[in-house]
């Protein structure tokens, strides 16, 4: 009987073992490291990384300032509007489209949350998913009577993803997951990880208010790690709060158009729709 239990144990120990080496390998100083289940993603070609490069709100200065230089420079950007400003400056949005940029929708009204003032009387906790539908819906349809394109991709207003308050919060990234290629977010702390990113919710990387230097930082920490940097700006100028400065954006173009440095710089929803493509093949 005790020879029988001790046979059990070991063989239960063995089987133990086998489960354990499947599960993990080893490092120096016998620590198990478990692996983890990751989908395998390439970027094509010779890529190391991807960067793509958008502006909110149909700003003035992106007509006066950007577009020209973007044409210059032969970049292809996103721009998430709202139709406001787009029937403000009505020739230069369609020439933008003729240039090959792509259009965003970043809702009508550009709705937030209360606790910044200039967004009190349009606050997302006053909000519920219809009214926020609407908001998407109605900026879709009049980008499209304006310019003749449908956006593909949406830009949460201030990065924020809910409405409503309290106990009664809910989150309308399911809407912008039913419409759109990509949704992209404000302020994030990382590039993305194209294996993993949820779309509907992408990391956008703010360099308004950089120098060149600091871009090329972010830029060179992604490549080393095959991430997709959504950049995000405002204003393009003299280099200032909400402003993306002129002269270190060109470089910033230059040094991304440059083949030797290995980086795919394409709009939001031609980068997306690449990214989504191999998702679904894993």
């Amino acid at each position: 009987m005790r020879q029988t239990r001790i046979l059990t144990v070991v063989g239960a120990m063995c089987c133990w073992s086998l489960v354990l080496n499947a599960q993990a390998t080893t490092v120096p100083g016998n620590q198990a490291v478990h692996e983890q289940a990751r989908p395998s993603f390439h970027w094509p070609e010779r890529y190391r990384a991807a960067v793509s490069l958008s502006f909110d709100d149909a700003r003035t200065s992106q007509m006066d300032t950007g577009v020209a230089l973007f044409k210059r420079l032969g970049v292809k950007v996103t721009f998430f509007v709202q139709p406001g400003g787009v029937q403000e400056r009505l020739q230069g949005w369609k020439q933008a489209v003729l240039d090959g940029h792509e259009i965003g929708n970043h809702t009508i009204s550009h709705p937030c949350t209360g606790n910044y003032e200039f967004s009190v009387d349009n606050a997302l906790e006053n909000y519920d998913l219809k009214r926020i539908e609407e908001q998407i819906d109605g900026a879709n349809d009049q980008i499209q009577a304006l310019l003749g394109v449908r956006p593909k991709t949406f830009a949460y207003p201030c990065g924020q993803k809910f409405v409503g308050r309290g106990i009664d919060v809910e989150s309308y990234v399911p809407l912008v997951a039913e419409r759109f290629v990509v949704g992209r977010s404000y302020l994030s702390e990382s590039p993305n990880d194209p294996a993993v990113v949820d779309l509907a919710q992408a990391m956008g990387t703010v360099f308004d208010d950089m120098d060149f230097a600091q871009m090329k930082e972010v830029i060179d920490a992604a490549a080393r790690q095959g991430r997709w940097v959504i950049f995000v700006g405002h204003e393009i100028g003299p280099r200032g709060d909400q402003s993306t400065d002129a002269e270190a954006l060109e470089a910033l173009c230059k040094y991304l158009k440059d083949p030797g440095n290995r980086i795919w710089l394409g709009t939001v929803e031609e980068i997306g729709s690449y990214v989504h493509q191999q998702q679904t093949a894993n």
